[in-house]
């Protein structure tokens, strides 16, 4: 059987964390951004699936090899997790394994799936103690760099005409505006009263702040990610935390922020996905 596991009992995880893998997993379990954890035994869980609270896929961990939950896990998928994610508009699901350990067993478990499961890399990068942090690129004078505050986020002024963009990409990873404010930081980029790019922790786990970055189509290549990047790093400098960057392999302008930032590309790992029955 595989069952949902209570929000304050995802301490009971901790032993299924990969202290290398993804922080994302740690930050659902300290019970920094939302999530939902389905596992084989509630009180000594030794294998589970969890939900990113943003819809942002879905990670394997622990034991790859408990043979009741692999059983289990295909029909839970299709009676259980199928019909949340259709409610949640979801057309594919993402799966992941938190230690590469799973790579296989994913594989061999979908395989005879009614249509093809694919598979794709993602790129980890840490931004080190002993890392340099580049040179700051000077924009035009019509972009203005902003901290994402609660002023800012609340549109004190008014004079921010499409703060919904932010505030909807906060509220897609943070239970609510409060908890990012406690545990998380950002930095904007403004332009003519628009909101043109952003940099903000989407997850926290311990000292690590994941990015979540974004800038306009139509402000695109003019290094306001990486202004945006550069000051979030500087601020996480400040208060002792570590800047982590994950992103697709294929996004190659993303990974050229990171690295022209200063960051370190530290591990990667395998992304499957198939569509929803």
């Amino acid at each position: 059987m595989i069952t949902e596991l209570k929000k304050n009992d995802f301490h009971k995880c901790v032993a299924l964390v990969n202290e290398e893998g993804h922080m994302e997993v740690e930050a659902v379990i300290e019970g920094n951004n939302p999530g939902r954890i389905f596992v084989d035994n509630l009180e000594y869980p030794d294998a589970a699936l969890l939900w990113l609270g943003n819809n942002d896929g879905f990670f394997l961990m622990g034991n790859e090899q408990n043979k009741v939950f692999l059983k289990h896990l295909d029909r839970f998928i299709e009676e259980v997790i199928f019909p949340d994610a259709r409610k949640q508009g979801l057309a594919d699901i993402e799966i992941m394994g938190h230690h590469p350990k799973w790579d296989p067993v994913i594989e061999k478990l979908f395989k005879n799936r009614k249509r093809k499961l694919e598979s794709g890399n993602q790129f980890v990068f840490h931004f080190l103690p002993t890392n340099d942090l580049r040179e700051e690129p000077i924009l035009e004078q019509v972009y203005q760099t902003r901290k994402i505050n609660k002023a800012l986020y609340n549109n004190e002024n008014n004079e921010i005409e499409n703060v919904d963009f932010l505030r909807s990409n906060i509220k897609e990873y943070w239970s609510s505006p409060d908890d990012f404010f406690e545990k998380g930081l950002g930095y904007c980029i403004i332009h003519n009263g628009q909101i043109v790019s952003f940099c903000f922790a989407g997850f926290v786990a311990g000292d690590l702040q994941c990015i979540n970055i974004e800038t306009l189509k139509e402000h695109q290549g003019k290094k306001l990610a990486q202004k945006v990047a550069h000051h979030f790093v500087k601020e996480c400098q400040k208060r002792g935390m570590l800047p982590y960057w994950d992103c697709m392999e294929v996004n190659h302008p993303s990974a050229a922020v990171a690295e022209r930032v200063g960051f370190t590309k530290v591990f990667e790992y395998k992304v499957y996905e198939f569509p929803i029955a």
